[in-house]
């Protein structure tokens, strides 16, 4: 869900305020990699799940803020609507038997999930659209209760002046509405997960994120239907991009899928979120310097298909992550885990391939094979490490399981797993 605030009303003082200790936290950051003072331990994985809150008729049921009181578990909150829930998994270290740690973990938090809504007539949905999801489920009336959500919405429609965004999605059907709120993005549910790096690995680890985004968005993608409408293989991503446009210069859009690979350093997209990307939420927070409290708020706000994160362990030791952001929810956990699986197997396996593979696929291509890929799902062809054009089914098979089974592999996962 993000850091939680408690005010959706800011005052000029207040965004000044925040943005001075922005840049602080920023140049603090940029001094920490440059002298390797982040935690490098051995590559960890986690996830975020979005999950549906649907009725008997499984249609959506805004009843999650009874569903978290009778749960009362911190791996379960709530998200923008009040049919959405967030599920998340407990960090394992990539090794040994992973998957199945991660998946005994979701199933488990699932089985909780289940029984608690049972007593409220409702259970949860893993899906990236719900096909049944109409456009009355998508009002403010149906918004979480959270002044980060207030925030979001307004600081939203100022950026654009107050003009309604619009939803244009060409497919095999086309979808063309207004909107005048931040709800669209409601309907889209992710599963995203996160890879935890050594901080030499970062930059390198974004740009392969990037690369695997087209197939694995043609493998995983299960959101074609939006309103009664058919139209990409995965509609969840063009849904995203504009339910938060701000509308302005590209540069500055909140979901993207970035403009190149790093070059030198994860650093160089955190000096872009400093320099192109308006501040939503300027809550000034009461923590010290070194938690990096308003670059993570100001982070959070900025919705790249793969975005680094800054976490801390338990003994408070800052870490960078990699969140791979291009997943839809479900539709099960065996899918989920194997899908992270894959992930977490091809860039460990291309973070040791020469030449580089961000020197084999230029980031033009990467971008134009991601939404090919986002709107044409398996059946596309794209450019490939080769420099050939190849059918994704093809990559997957031939290319990218290969890849991720030395990959785990040499991180130690059990051959079993």
């Amino acid at each position: 869900m993000g850091q939680d605030i408690t005010s959706a009303t800011f005052t000029e003082a207040q965004f000044q305020a925040f943005a001075e200790r922005l840049r602080d936290e920023t140049e603090l950051l940029d001094q920490w990699i440059a002298d390797r003072a982040l935690e490098c331990d051995a590559p960890t994985g986690g996830f975020e799940l979005e999950a549906w809150l649907v009725g008997g008729d499984m249609a959506p049921s805004g009843q999650v803020e009874a569903l978290l009181g009778r749960l009362n578990d911190p791996l379960v909150v709530p998200e923008l609507a009040t049919f959405n829930a967030e599920i998340n998994g407990t960090p394992a270290a990539l090794q040994g038997d992973a998957q199945s740690r991660l998946a005994a973990e979701l199933t488990a938090t699932l089985v909780r999930c289940n029984g608690s809504a049972a007593g409220l007539g409702a259970c949860l949905a893993l899906i990236g659209i719900l096909p049944t999801l109409a456009p009355t489920d998508l009002t403010v009336a149906h918004m979480t209760p959270r002044e980060r959500y207030r925030a979001l919405n307004d600081r939203i429609l100022a950026l654009r002046h107050e003009r309604p965004l619009t939803l244009d999605i060409q497919g095999r059907d086309r979808l063309v509405m207004e909107w005048h709120d931040v709800m669209l993005e409601a309907a889209a549910t992710s599963f995203q997960i996160h890879l935890k790096v050594a901080p030499e690995d970062a930059a390198r680890a974004y740009n392969l994120s990037k690369i695997l985004s087209a197939p694995l968005v043609a493998l995983g993608g299960n959101a074609p239907y939006l309103f009664g409408r058919d139209l990409w293989h995965e509609t969840r991503i063009p849904l995203f991009e504009q339910a938060v446009s701000v509308g302005g210069v590209v540069l500055q859009e909140r979901v993207n899928f970035g403009f190149r690979y790093a070059e030198h350093s994860i650093m160089e997209t955190f000096r872009a979120n400093l320099e192109r990307y308006p501040i939503l939420m300027p809550q000034l927070l009461d923590e010290p310097r070194e938690r990096l409290a308003h670059l993570r708020l100001h982070n959070g706000t900025i919705w790249r298909w793969n975005r680094p994160l800054i976490g801390f362990d338990d003994s408070g030791r800052p870490h960078l992550r990699i969140e791979h952001r291009v997943l839809p929810s479900g539709p099960s956990v065996p899918d989920c885990i194997a899908n992270a699986a894959l992930y977490f197997g091809a860039v460990a396996e291309l973070l040791r391939s020469i030449p580089p593979a961000e020197h084999a696929l230029p980031f033009l291509h990467a971008r134009a094979g991601f939404y090919t890929c986002a709107r044409e799902g398996l059946d596309c062809e794209i450019q490939w490490l080769d420099g050939r054009i190849h059918p994704v089914r093809a990559i997957l098979a031939d290319d990218l399981l290969p890849r991720a089974r030395r990959g785990l592999a040499e991180l130690g996962i059990d051959r079993a797993e």
